[in-house]
């Protein structure tokens, strides 16, 4: 059973993308009037007159559709060229010649990529075994869901479904895990559930890939699907899109797959496809 956790928000910017709904006070108003009730905060993406035109005022199954066929049309990138990817989407932004790992929340020199102890590798946080697509060109070469992070830390985290409680992670500490989930550090915890959902809705069974789809439990071994979607949705309230994740899907989309995660760009989406 998912264990109940304490709120931790990211700093939330508000700026011309978020547009307040406005409240119109009568003016005979007195102290007995029920208070209004609070405005509704809508997201507003750069992309929505364009990118995401079909698929404004759409909800559940017709949204999901619509975004599928938003960003399904993408460049594909080999899983070699996802390293020289990686190096660009994930630079630290503090140091050009590192990278940030996922679940450490570290920075390592680009250069230090392999698989011997200390270097960093492809993460892929939609398991590749659950749907066994490999590191076949699609799901298992997009970007928008490989991530660096340290070979160690990635071995340990496996092809575990997600989900709250466990053991302190060696090396990486405010990461859990036990015999089979794994719980991410909290600033980057609403950046795994995206991730999840974006490969759920990209991945419908076309194109001779799996139909990927989140569910409500963990050990989903080779199945199509990953767990727990209660709790990534918490994640994903609990831990809105912060400045490193909104630039990585911009990077994504200028320079390599030219398409976009849309619960980056509309978090409220999370809701309205499930």
């Amino acid at each position: 059973m998912p264990v109940p956790r304490v709120r931790r928000w990211k700093p939330l910017a508000l700026t011309a993308a978020a547009v307040l709904a406005g409240i119109t006070v009568p003016a005979t108003a007195t102290a007995t009037t029920s208070p209004a009730p609070a405005p509704a905060v809508t997201a507003v993406s750069a992309y929505d007159d364009t990118y995401y035109k079909d698929a404004l005022g759409k909800t559940g199954p017709a949204l999901k559709s619509a975004l599928h066929t938003i960003i399904s049309k993408q460049t594909k990138l080999s899983y070699s060229q996802v390293w020289d990817a990686l190096k660009t989407t994930d630079q630290d932004p503090a140091n050009s010649a590192n990278v940030i790992l996922l679940y450490t929340g570290t920075s390592r020199s680009k250069s230090s990529s392999g698989g011997d102890q200390g270097d960093w590798n492809r993460e892929h946080v939609w398991a590749k075994s659950h749907g066994d697509f490999g590191t076949t060109t699609g799901p298992g070469t997009d970007i928008h869901h490989l991530r660096p992070e340290d070979v160690t830390v990635n071995s340990i985290r496996g092809n575990k479904d997600f989900d709250n409680g466990g053991g302190t992670v060696s090396g990486a500490p405010g990461n859990l895990t036990d015999g089979d989930s794994f719980e991410p550090r909290d600033a980057v915890k609403g950046d795994v559930a995206r991730m999840i959902l974006y490969m759920a809705v990209r991945y419908d069974g076309e194109d001779g890939f799996p139909d990927l789809e989140p569910n409500d439990r963990v050990d989903n071994g080779s199945a199509p699907a990953i767990g727990r979607l209660s709790v990534l949705k918490q994640w994903s309230d609990e831990d809105p899109p912060d400045a490193f994740e909104k630039n990585r899907n911009q990077v994504i989309f200028d320079k390599f797959q030219h398409n976009r995660n849309p619960f980056i760009d509309h978090p409220e989406w999370v809701e309205e496809v499930w």
